[in-house]
């Protein structure tokens, strides 16, 4: 079984182009929502965002991979202040998981997607 990924490379981007992704939403089993942890002025619309795609028709079935990214940088929040800053307790009704990491030195990435093709392979999403 294979698996299809798209990406977005930022949240101005995500916004701009918002009509044209539900092309994309049809059989998504997964989402990966990257936040940028060092930037906590647009925490509030990254937790915003994030719940508008989670009340998607097409994605209510998707679970839900959250990489609290640049962890290498000074003042950048961690897994469970991101998790409080997206209020990711209020996911009740699908699998999600949270992950440090630091893209440039590729630290955490890894065991995200291996958390992700592991509930993948158990029949979430």
């Amino acid at each position: 079984m294979g698996y299809l990924i798209n990406f977005t490379n930022s949240l101005a981007a995500y916004v701009c182009n918002r009509p044209y992704w539900r092309c994309y939403f049809p059989n998504t089993q997964a989402i990966i929502y990257v936040v940028d942890s060092s930037d906590t002025d647009r925490l509030v619309i990254a937790k915003d965002e994030f719940h508008a795609i989670l009340e998607e028709e097409e994605l209510r079935g998707a679970v839900v991979l959250i990489y609290a990214n640049k962890q290498d940088l000074p003042g950048a929040l961690d897994d469970a202040a991101v998790t409080e800053a997206l209020e990711l307790h209020k996911i009740k009704n699908r699998q999600w998981a949270i992950f440090k990491t630091s893209a440039i030195k590729g630290e955490g990435l890894f065991e995200g997607l291996d958390w992700l093709s592991n509930t993948l392979k158990s029949g979430g999403g």
